[in-house]
């Protein structure tokens, strides 16, 4: 194990972990934070209120209709007085985070294996 792992998990802890292709339906930014943006995301036959601290990186205007990877079945948590219901996957470099995005057009809400 390196030093940058955190902790080892099974297959079985991974199978847990809810993971499906949004498209970004309606952005804008939080008030009160610089960084903070409230998304509107498309998983097929439902939408979530995605809360993400990319702002920095990214603005609501080019998230409109782009496709990310989001943990559905992550418990609601409260940011700001508003419910974030889900997490996207994005990494950080040196200037910031970076949205992972699927190499060509997935239909939303289709599940990652």
């Amino acid at each position: 194990m390196t030093e940058t792992t955190k902790t080892v998990i099974t297959i079985d802890d991974l199978a847990k972990i809810d993971l499906r292709i949004g498209t970004v339906s309606d952005a804008e930014r939080v008030d009160g934070s610089e960084k903070l943006l409230k998304l509107q995301v498309s998983l097929g036959e439902e939408t979530r209120q995605i809360l993400a601290g990319i702002g920095k990186r990214y603005t609501p205007e080019e998230l409109v209709n782009k496709q990310i990877l989001v943990v559905i079945n992550l418990a609601p948590r409260m940011m700001m007085g508003l419910e974030s219901q889900g997490m996207l996957l994005a990494s950080d470099d040196e200037e910031g985070p970076v949205l992972i995005i699927p190499h060509s057009p997935v239909r939303s809400g289709a599940t990652l294996h």
